[in-house]
């Protein structure tokens, strides 16, 4: 008897088998020869061929610029090997290499391209523009082009030389503030109740769950802010583009009238008449004049030009001498492990005693750029960071975007704090939240019920109501969190817990009002920040900079970037947390296209009730974010 096999139905499978199978390893293997060849040939290459003199650099900025690269699916490796760009540009990278380039014989000129720029917190577009200004203090010119302008394009091109724009381009700076969601109501009528616990009259992190608008401290608080802001903003604006103070806010009240009757609603005519660019060009038109200016290629039929990001492996890294240490804490801090682009207590404590016990290192910067999160994984930094001090290497705080509650709590443990202007800082505050949804329990006519050893293991359920003991056990850890948090702040400060509670109570402040306030040392750059470490550490001033952060996973790590390439992450690892709101969401009548902030802050009510490691999670987060 034939085995199953021999048959012909046999042979069909195992023909069909054998074909699925061979594809796979066939597409597996041509991957991984194109990485080694890809590999092979920059080494034999030694970086490309030489640079030809009046060459341009290019700087098409794609997606968001970052402080330390983000774990995602954009960032996979099949998006890699597909030529496809990942959306981050790092702002240590984009920065230096526009330095080096300032000082490249070969580097005659630079051109801006922002029309793919989508994220960048003001403090960071500081950090691009005083890169851009140090390139034309060496003599030579930027040119900046767009379709168009958004607040923070428009940032970045009025440092150019330059800025020319499309003739059918529009320019739109709104300034800062807007609207947010409040959904006290919306939540009262489903039946489920949004309970939170904090300290600190202006921590008003979930305060768009249990009120219908916002209170009076956060009205104050959020003009106070978003005014300081702006006039860090408009003031670097008009004095790059040497336009008298107050210009801009000029121009914006003359519309509609300016628009309409002085350029007859040509935005792009009207963007010159009030001297935000300086003539309207075509890329075809931009292509002649950067040849023009700098060298011409004639085999491509355009300007001789190298995009920053293959100009950046042309440089090569200091090895071998003794170092500044950077640790970058960018994300919501975690209590445990966290990739690049989060921070998790552990891993970012271990990268810190890392960084203490290389004999190379003589000195620590500490780039900040996070709202907060959790209060132990906080403590677990700044913990690593004062006995980083303690064994003799001096440690300085960098502050980004944002260094709010959590991140300011790290920032305690230093022996200098370098903010930004705009850097949002801060929100000195602890606050907890547990929904319960009783009451949605009661409209969809469902019960729970059952037996426990101790009046704890029912104090707090989210199907039923919150035992008032639990509840006061709550607001009592809150308390003393917020205690703990004021008294290191006093010590680092060097004054009186009573003195740090006027200036606190969770509110945020720019960098500016902080530095008033006593809450930060000196307003830089993070490249003050890197000077000043190295004075501490007794370096000279030409020093190696070492980063250190996770290393990125191994072959465990290539397979779920793989996955993310097909598109199977769903929502970053909650997609489970947030589908019950998704659901409500469409229930209501608000499920779309705009319901995505929404979904965003009702995710918040999910995912706090999943802290496993302790029965409620007290969080020293501002929930705020860069506008």
């Amino acid at each position: 008897m034939a085995s199953f096999k021999e048959t012909t139905g046999g042979r069909l499978l195992y023909g069909l088998w054998w074909l699925v199978d061979g594809s796979r390893r066939l597409v597996f293997n041509l991957i991984w020869l194109a990485l080694l060849a890809a590999l092979l040939w920059g080494l034999l290459q030694g970086g490309g061929p030489r640079l030809k003199p009046r060459t341009t650099l290019v700087l098409d900025i794609q997606g968001s610029i970052v402080e330390q690269r983000i774990d995602s699916a954009r960032g996979s490796l099949l998006g890699r090997v597909s030529g496809q760009d990942d959306d981050q540009a790092v702002l240590h990278e984009l920065v230096g290499a526009i330095d080096h380039a300032a000082h490249d014989e070969q580097i005659s000129q630079a051109l801006l391209l922002l029309d793919d720029l989508h994220g960048a917190g003001p403090a960071t577009l500081h950090e691009v523009a005083a890169a851009i200004d140090r390139f034309k203090a060496a003599g030579k010119p930027v040119y900046a082009w767009g379709s168009g302008y958004d607040q923070r394009q428009y940032y970045l091109a009025a440092h150019a030389s330059r800025v020319w724009m499309h003739p059918l381009g529009s320019m739109m700076v709104v300034g800062y503030g807007g609207q947010r969601d409040y959904y006290k109501d919306l939540l009262d009528r489903v039946g489920v109740t949004v309970n939170v616990f904090r300290e600190g009259k202006y921590k008003n992190a979930y305060e768009s769950f249990t009120a219908a608008g916002p209170s009076p401290e956060t009205q104050e608080s959020d003009h106070a802010l978003y005014d300081s802001l702006w006039a860090s903003w408009t003031g670097a604006v008009e004095a790059a583009r040497k336009q008298p103070a107050g210009s801009i806010a000029q121009s914006i009240d003359s519309l509609p009238a300016s628009l309409v009757d002085g350029a007859g609603g040509d935005a792009a005519k009207w963007a010159v008449a009030q001297h935000w660019v300086d003539g309207l060009k075509t890329f075809d038109e931009v292509r002649t004049a950067l040849a023009a200016s700098g060298a011409r290629d004639a085999e491509n039929k355009t300007f001789r030009q190298i995009d920053w990001t293959q100009y950046l492996g042309r440089i090569k890294p200091r090895t071998g001498e003794d170092a500044v240490g950077v640790i970058v804490a960018a994300g919501s801090i975690g209590d445990g492990r966290a990739g690049r682009g989060s921070i998790g207590g552990l891993s970012t404590a271990e990268l810190i005693r890392k960084a203490r016990e290389d004999e190379h290192i003589k000195a620590l910067v500490l780039r900040v750029d996070s709202p907060g999160g959790s209060v132990y994984g906080s403590e677990l930094i700044r913990r690593e960071l004062a006995l980083t001090r303690k064994a003799g290497k001096p440690v300085v705080v960098s502050m980004g975007d944002v260094a709010a509650s959590g991140g300011y709590w790290i920032a305690t443990a230093s022996d200098e704090i370098i903010a930004d202007a705009a850097t949002i800082t801060g929100s000195i505050g602890v606050i907890a939240m547990l929904p319960t949804a009783q009451g949605l329990y009661d409209k969809l006519s469902l019960h729970s019920a059952g037996v426990t050893t101790t009046w704890l293991g029912s104090a707090y359920d989210p199907r039923q109501g919150m035992d008032p003991r639990y509840a006061q056990m709550v607001q009592s850890g809150v308390d003393h969190d917020y205690a703990e948090f004021k008294a290191r702040v006093a010590k680092a400060r060097k004054t009186t817990p009573e003195a740090i509670d006027a200036i606190a109570q969770g509110r945020v402040w720019s960098g500016a009002d902080a530095l008033k306030n006593g809450l930060v040392d000196k307003l830089g750059s993070y490249q003050d920040a890197l000077d000043a470490a190295a004075r501490r550490g007794g370096l000279g001033g030409r020093y190696r900079i070492e980063y250190l952060e996770v290393a990125p996973g191994r072959f465990a790590q290539l397979l779920r970037r793989l996955q993310a390439g097909l598109g199977l992450d769903g929502l970053d690892g909650y997609a489970g947390a947030a589908a019950p709101w998704q659901a409500l969401l469409g229930t209501l009548g608000l499920a779309g296209p705009g319901s995505a902030q929404a979904l965003a802050d009702l995710g918040w009510l999910a995912r706090v009730t999943q802290q496993p490691q302790r029965p409620f999670l007290a969080l020293a987060h501002c929930l705020c974010a860069p506008p």
